[in-house]
């Protein structure tokens, strides 16, 4: 794993631009960033994919254990969510996508972070515009990043009847792009699609409507499930029986508590970090985490350990980021339907990722 900076593309915004991806700069700051690569060797790629598959197949076992002993109130999974889960579990209904970060040094094993299992966002740079900077200026390598081909396949195999809707919020360009790429792909799948930001879905008092009134039968939503569960309309989600996509299932795996569970099940993984609900089991540094939230909102680390617990947090044992010139890297490992497709580098001039960090290419010899 090697940090190399290179010379961008001199039309590089317009040939970013041309592929719809319209927020490569963000509040005027960089966010597409063709200044700096990073380089693996082939063996490097072939470790990230095995223990992409290996926390999958964690994380599986840890979803099949909550429903199982109904350990629900260990994740602060509410009443409501609790019968939608068991029956998306027992009913084994696919999901689609979902990114494991991991801190990694390119020696030591990599250690995962957290996993974005439910609203995972970065897919079409990840995707699309890093593997056209490939070609562009470096035909003969290759690159971790089979995403579009397993996106295509993964919509074929998942046994949709009916059109298939997709929301996400309204004005906010990276859920929309991602959104957006979803539903190309599932076109590409040969199913019917239509999109709506999730504002304008109706409720007719028997399911779901979209503005000209067709029915929602298949929903994909980039809008997490707590939040759907804590709308007025998302109570009519059993009533409706609508096909939810990402699956119910998902609520167990976009918990961070389940970091703690993980780490109880397979205490001394060597992909897995110290993760309690108590702080002071905790040796040494240590990082607060809110149960729920996305891009680094409400991480605190604490160097010399946390003093006092706090409620919904959990606590996780300390993973330095690697830092390439004061710069440091989060790997976003992707899975679809739980294969592993590729990664996504994320950068930072700081210990912590947030929604503003740079996204930055790589390849491999």
């Amino acid at each position: 794993m090697e940090r190399l900076t290179v010379a961008p593309r001199a039309d590089w915004r317009a040939r970013v631009e041309a592929l719809g991806f319209d927020f490569h700069t963000i509040d005027g700051k960089t966010y597409w960033d063709e200044t700096t690569c990073y380089r693996f060797s082939a063996e490097a790629v072939d470790l990230l994919e095995d223990v992409t598959a290996e926390l999958e197949r964690l994380c599986l076992q840890a979803v099949g254990r909550v429903v199982a002993e109904g350990l629900y109130d260990r994740l602060g999974i509410p009443a409501i969510a609790r019968d939608l889960i068991a029956e998306s579990w027992r009913r084994s209904e696919r999901n689609v996508i979902g990114r494991f970060d991991l801190s990694w040094n390119g020696q030591d094993p990599p250690k995962l972070l957290e996993y974005n299992a439910d609203t995972p966002t970065g897919l079409f740079e990840a995707s699309v515009v890093q593997w056209h900077w490939l070609e562009d200026t470096h035909a003969g390598a290759d690159q971790f990043n089979s995403l579009h081909e397993k996106l295509i396949e993964a919509w074929r195999r998942y046994g949709l009847e009916g059109a298939v809707h997709f929301t996400c919020v309204v004005d906010h360009a990276e859920d929309f792009a991602t959104t957006t790429y979803l539903r190309d792909t599932c076109t590409q799948a040969g199913h019917e699609t239509h999109f709506l930001t999730i504002d304008r879905i109706g409720w007719n008092g028997i399911g779901f409507v979209d503005l000209d009134q067709r029915p929602i039968v298949n929903l994909f939503k980039l809008y997490p499930w707590e939040w759907l569960l804590a709308d007025d309309f998302g109570l009519h989600v059993v009533a409706s029986r609508v096909r939810m996509i990402e699956p119910a299932w998902k609520m167990i795996l976009s918990n961070k508590a389940i970091l703690v569970l993980l780490w109880e099940m397979f205490e001394g993984h060597p992909n897995l970090l110290p993760a309690s609900f108590e702080p002071t089991a905790i040796g040494g540094p240590c990082v607060e985490k809110p149960r729920l939230g996305r891009e680094g909102e409400g991480v605190v680390i604490h160097r010399n350990g946390p003093r006092e617990r706090h409620p919904d947090r959990i606590y996780q044992a300390l993973a330095p980021l690697p830092e390439f010139a004061g710069n440091y890297p989060v790997i976003g490992s992707w899975v679809v339907a739980s294969q592993p497709a590729g990664i996504g580098i994320r950068e930072e001039s700081g210990p912590v990722t947030t929604n503003l960090s740079r996204f930055v290419p790589h390849y491999f010899d």
